[in-house]
């Protein structure tokens, strides 16, 4: 990661980026040069940060009516930029999107690609823990399925 504004939340870029790698198996490169930094799981793309350094902002994976819903709320959330408008949201870091629903945003998009991916990789990636998340369930264990503890 380039060196970049700095701030306090996750609306900063260094902390988003610190963010977008802790996901399981989160990779981040730069094929497009050092000011775009490309988030990746199971080589495929997650999150896209990058920009002007005066005014950063992350490409999202989002379901196409949530990504609606999102950029009537907030003026900062557009069609994603250079991507599929349906399917992809780029949020300028501005402080106007609340930490919490950029987190949000960011988990979306992760959980989006990781759908898509196969189920041998899927299986694998949900049964990793995310720091500061409950590691996920897997289908029918747990009480009150078949497959009870």
């Amino acid at each position: 990661m380039t060196a970049r504004r700095r701030g306090a939340g996750a609306s900063d870029e260094a902390t988003l980026a610190a963010l977008l790698l802790t996901f399981p198996e989160a990779t981040q490169e730069n094929p497009f040069g050092p000011q775009v930094d490309v988030y990746k799981v199971a080589g495929k793309v997650f999150a896209i940060l990058g920009g002007d350094p005066e005014a950063p902002e992350v490409s999202l994976k989002c379901d196409p009516a949530l990504a609606l819903e999102l950029r009537a709320e907030f003026s900062a959330v557009t069609p994603g930029y250079h991507l599929n408008k349906d399917h992809w949201n780029t949020v300028r870091l501005d402080g106007t999107v609340p930490d919490e629903v950029l987190d949000e945003m960011v988990e979306h998009s992760y959980d989006r690609v990781v759908a898509g991916l196969t189920r041998a990789i899927r299986t694998r990636l949900e049964g990793a823990a995310r720091p500061g998340r409950p590691t996920p369930r897997s289908p029918g264990r747990g009480p009150g399925t078949r497959g009870e503890l």
